[in-house]
């Protein structure tokens, strides 16, 4: 209960310091490229989605709620949900600025308020490492339809050398919860006792160097780089910066 409070008071001041910036709705419009291309992991996630038209899509802790507004254009049927009130409340004013409809709600990951079997499809970004894996993957798996999809982007923790640099290099974007720490295999594992055919892929090997040298020439060249290389060398994917997870509720 303390590391609920904790991560909800933390994301509620990360909202209120947002929330001066976006009194004016202009500033919450976008193109759905600038969200899905914003990372190299963002888009691939993205489309093993699948088709969205008419399906009951499910944004997992939300926060900013970007992908909830590309998810509605798209024309899937979307609710999306952020344990921080905050979040809800900038989610809400975005997808108007956007002129989408979301179904916006304030929930914990850990104990979702929907009926069993509610959504074609999850996505999740930067959310699942947050909270009681076990439990989450549990949720997850309730509310998803039988043949359903479930995505979701996560930091991984299986490189020594970027975890060193996450802990003493100043970057940008680096501010983090007291108990947040990125997902590790024993993570995976409590998500495979769930979803036994749950297929992860690493993103950014060569492109991590994007924190911290955020030049575009170069950064642009290596991800080229990554994207030629980690599909076939796969055993890189364990020393990437992040990893998506595709999780499936059989039929």
């Amino acid at each position: 209960m303390e590391r609920l409070l904790v991560e909800k008071e933390f994301h509620d001041r990360q909202a209120e310091q947002r929330a001066g910036s976006f009194r004016d709705l202009a500033h919450l419009r976008f193109r759905d490229d600038e969200y899905l291309d914003h990372e190299t992991w963002i888009r691939p996630a993205f489309e093993k989605l699948g088709p969205l038209d008419g399906r009951r899509l499910l944004d997992f802790g939300c926060g900013h709620a970007m992908m909830a507004v590309v998810l509605a254009r798209r024309g899937a049927n979307v609710t999306a949900f952020d344990l921080s009130l905050g979040y809800v409340q900038e989610a809400r004013r975005r997808a108007v600025a956007n002129e989408v409809s979301v179904n916006f709600v304030q929930a914990d990951g850990d104990r979702l308020p929907f009926a069993d079997a509610t959504f074609d499809a999850i996505w999740g970004n930067a959310i699942l490492h947050h909270l009681d894996l076990p439990t989450a993957a549990r949720e997850v798996w309730r509310v998803l339809r039988p043949g359903g999809v479930a995505v979701f982007c996560e930091p991984w923790g299986g490189n020594p050398l970027l975890e060193a640099a996450r802990q003493w290099l100043p970057y940008p974007g680096k501010h983090r919860t007291r108990d947040e720490q990125p997902l590790r295999r024993d993570g995976v594992a409590a998500l495979r006792s769930v979803f036994p055919d749950l297929e992860m892929q690493g993103h950014q090997f060569f492109g991590m160097i994007r924190r911290v040298l955020p030049w575009r020439v170069l950064t642009r060249c290596l991800d080229r780089v990554d994207a030629a290389l980690l599909p076939r060398v796969t055993f890189l994917g364990s020393f990437c910066r992040y990893v998506v997870l595709t999780m499936r509720r059989p039929v």
